[in-house]
C-alpha cells in the first residue's frame, strides 16, 4: 500500500509538470495565432481551466448539502490565499515577473472587490442563493467585458497582419488539443497528488483537521502552481500572473456563486473563516496592488515574502488544530501586527517609486 501511494504521488507530479508544459505551450501559441494577448488567455482559458479542481470540490460539497457544504467556502478562501501567496510567490521566486498595466487598472482591483463581496456575503453566516446568483452575475459581466475587448484587439491585429501569417486550421486544432490535454492532465495529476498526500499524511498520523485545512485547498491549486511556475520559467509572465488573477476571480465569483445557488440551504460560513481566514484573504488580495504598482513587477524578494507568509499561515492552522495555547496570540499578531506592517512597508515602496518617477527627468 505504501509503494502504491508513493508511486501515485510521484506520478501525479509528473502529470502536473507535463500538463503545465502542454497548457502553457498551447495557450501561448493560440494567443499568437489569434492575435490575442497572452494576458487575456491567461485570465480566461488558463485561469478558468486551472480552477477546475476547486470547482469540482466546491460543487460536489454544495450538492451534498448539510455540514459537508461548509467545505465549499473553506476551499475557495484557502485556494485564493494559496494562489496569491504560494503560486504567485513561487513563480516570482523562480523568475521575477513583469506586470501588465491592465492588471493594475482592472483585474487586481477586481480581485479585491470580489474578495470583499464574498466576505460580505458570508458575514451573516450563510451565502444564500440570491447572493450566489449575484456573485455569478458579476463573473459573467467580467467575462463579457474581457471577450468584447479581446475581439476588438483581434480585429486591430488582423488589420496590421498580412494574410500570409494567418494560422492554419490544423495549427489551431493542434494548439487547442494541447490546451485541452494540458488541462485534463493537470486535473488528473492534481487528483493523484492530493490522494497520495492524504494517504501519506494518514500513514504518518497527521490529523484529519490539518489535512483538510492544508491539503484540500493547496491540492486543488496545484494546477495553478505548475502552470504559473512553468510559464514564469519560460518567460511567459503574462500567462503566469493571468492564471493567478483569473483563478482568484473565478473562485470568488463563479465557484462560490454556483455553489451557493445549488446548495439546498446555501453555503454555511464557518465562524473561523469570517473571523480569521476571510480577513487574511482580503489582506493578501489588497497586498497585490502595491506590489504590482512598484515597478510593475514582482521581484524574487517579494515572491519569497509572500511564500513566507503562507508558511506562517499554515503554522497557525496547525497550532489551532493541535489546540496549542498560544494560537490566539499568534493569530492576533499575524492579523493585527504583521499584516498591517507589511501593508505599510509596501505603501512606503509605492510612495518611493512614485517619488523617484516624479524626480526623474522626462524623456
Amino acid at each position: 500500500m505504501n509503494l502504491i501511494t508513493t508511486l501515485l504521488f510521484l506520478a501525479g507530479f509528473v502529470l502536473l509538470v507535463g500538463g503545465a508544459e502542454m497548457l502553457v505551450r498551447g495557450a501561448s501559441r493560440l494567443a499568437t495565432g489569434f492575435g490575442i494577448s497572452e494576458l487575456v488567455v491567461g485570465l480566461t482559458v488558463v485561469g478558468l481551466g486551472t480552477s477546475a479542481p476547486e470547482f469540482a470540490v466546491s460543487m460536489d460539497a454544495a450538492v451534498h448539502g448539510g455540514t459537508y457544504a461548509n467545505l465549499a467556502l473553506s476551499n475557495i478562501v484557502g485556494s485564493n490565499i494559496f494562489n496569491i501567496l504560494v503560486v504567485l510567490g513561487v513563480s516570482a521566486a523562480v523568475m521575477p515577473i513583469v506586470i501588465a498595466s491592465r492588471l493594475v487598472r482592472l483585474e487586481v482591483p477586481l480581485i479585491v472587490v470580489a474578495a470583499l463581496a464574498m466576505f460580505l456575503a458570508a458575514a451573516n453566516g450563510t451565502v444564500g442563493r440570491l447572493e450566489g446568483l449575484a456573485l455569478f452575475a458579476g463573473l459573467l459581466a467580467y467575462m463579457a467585458f474581457t471577450v468584447f475587448q479581446s475581439v476588438r484587439i483581434r480585429r486591430e491585429a488582423r488589420r496590421a497582419r498580412s494574410p500570409d501569417v494567418q494560422p492554419s486550421p490544423s495549427t489551431i486544432a493542434l494548439d487547442l488539443v494541447l490546451v485541452v490535454a494540458g488541462l485534463v492532465t493537470l486535473v488528473l495529476g492534481a487528483r493523484w497528488v492530493v490522494d497520495g498526500s492524504i494517504e501519506l499524511a494518514r500513514l504518518l498520523g497527521v490529523s484529519e483537521t490539518v489535512i483538510g485545512l492544508t491539503l484540500v485547498a493547496g491540492g486543488t491549486s496545484l494546477p495553478e502552481v505548475a502552470t504559473s511556475v512553468v510559464a514564469a520559467f519560460r518567460g511567459r509572465g503574462d500567462i503566469a500572473v493571468g492564471n493567478v488573477v483569473g483563478s482568484c476571480i473565478f473562485n470568488s465569483l463563479g465557484v462560490l456563486g454556483l455553489a451557493a445557488a445549488l446548495a439546498p440551504a446555501g453555503i454555511v460560513a464557518p465562524e473561523s473563516v469570517i473571523a480569521f481566514d476571510g480577513p487574511i484573504m482580503l489582506a493578501v488580495s489588497v497586498a497585490c496592488l502595491p506590489i504590482f504598482i512598484t515597478g510593475f513587477r514582482v521581484s524574487r524578494a517579494e515572491g519569497l515574502l509572500f511564500f513566507g507568509y503562507y508558511i506562517a499561515y499554515v503554522a497557525f492552522l496547525a497550532m489551532e488544530a493541535a489546540h496549542f495555547r498560544a494560537t490566539t496570540l499568534y493569530g492576533d499578531i499575524m492579523l493585527f501586527v504583521v499584516m498591517p506592517l507589511t501593508v505599510l512597508t509596501l505603501a512606503w515602496g509605492v510612495w518611493r517609486q512614485v517619488r523617484n518617477n516624479a524626480s526623474s527627468p522626462s524623456r
